[in-house]
């Protein structure tokens, strides 16, 4: 069992989401917790070699390790399988929907590991866990902001409490974009260049307004209006207007913030009476968007003064 102090998911979630049949040991679903991202396909083990054997990974056998199962007798079979039970692995899991053999129901109880099965082909099965389990447990850091998805583009707005970001999600929304999570985003790195955010699951949905209170996105503006998780693209910091602050004017000088030691191209926004938060922030979106096409206009604007006056173009 995982050490509860670390980053880890529950069995059970696995179970549900990969719609596993659970062949033995029911009750323990719910107990035990997955903390690697690996799995591990026990065929040398069966052999006896234990060398290098992760045994905190969910153990899958397929076609392979099972057609080896099938040739020996009952003893032998027990045998096999005995050293890869006993050495307190969280599950086993059977692909391709095959039977098990009666030595692993006797195992699975003795040991108390359950046994599950999945009618999935032994890859296929185990790329989608491997996939999950890297997202499930990928390193994750909570930042006060809303995550929008702005034409394709998910847009992490932060800013200190009061400044409006909630009420720009909800405009955003109304225009038609899709709202991922209000107050508190959940980010995760789920490979060397992309973060993921997500709403903690208590507050999914809802959007908070002050004066109003807690809105339930889905219900007013139905299920199109949200989203359960989305990449970061953009980062908007907005911040209230200080006259005595220079802001950026052509947009040359690129700015990034690093969330989890990955960059992102990030802007400042400030805020006053009188601007539309929502509309600037769908042309931030629209304009990281074509930058990454490669097309950046305050490049071409810089081009354009060097043309006219005479001056190389970079």
């Amino acid at each position: 069992m995982a050490d509860r102090n670390k980053v880890h998911v529950r069995l059970e979630k696995l179970v549900r989401d990969c719609a596993l049949e659970v062949l033995a040991c029911q009750e323990r679903i719910s107990e035990i917790n997955i903390a690697s991202t690996d799995i591990n396909r026990p065929g040398l083990q069966l052999t006896g070699f234990f060398d290098y054997f992760g045994n905190d990974r969910v153990q899958v056998i397929g076609k392979v390790e099972m057609t080896y199962l099938d040739q020996l007798d009952s003893q032998s079979r027990y045998d096999a399988l005995y050293g890869v039970f006993s050495r307190s692995v969280p599950c086993v899991v059977l692909a391709r929907g095959m039977e098990p053999h009666p030595e692993m129901l006797v195992l699975a109880e003795q040991f108390n590991t359950p046994l599950l099965r999945t009618s999935e082909v032994t890859t296929r099965f185990s790329s989608n866990l491997i996939a999950m389990l890297n997202t499930e447990l990928a390193p994750m850091e909570t930042k006060h902001g809303e995550l929008i998805e702005v034409y394709g583009e998910g847009v992490l707005i932060l800013g200190e409490s009061g400044v409006g970001k909630s009420e720009t999600a909800l405009e955003l929304v109304k225009r038609g974009h899709r709202l991922v999570a209000d107050d508190l985003t959940e980010i995760r790195r789920v490979s060397s260049k992309t973060l993921v955010g997500t709403a903690p699951e208590i507050i999914r949905h809802l959007i908070e307004i002050r004066g109003i209170g807690i809105l339930d996105v889905k219900h007013l503006y139905g299920i199109g209006s949200v989203k359960m998780t989305e990449s970061i693209n953009l980062i908007v910091n907005m911040e209230l207007w200080n006259s005595s602050k220079q802001y950026e004017r052509l947009g040359m000088d690129e700015q990034f913030t690093e969330i989890l030691g990955i960059k992102i191209p990030s802007l400042t926004i400030p805020v006053r009476p009188g601007r539309n938060l929502a509309i600037i922030i769908e042309v931030a979106a629209m304009n990281n968007r074509q930058k990454k096409m490669g097309y950046n206009a305050a490049q071409a604007f810089s081009q354009r003064i060097s043309l006219q006056q005479g001056l190389p173009v970079e």
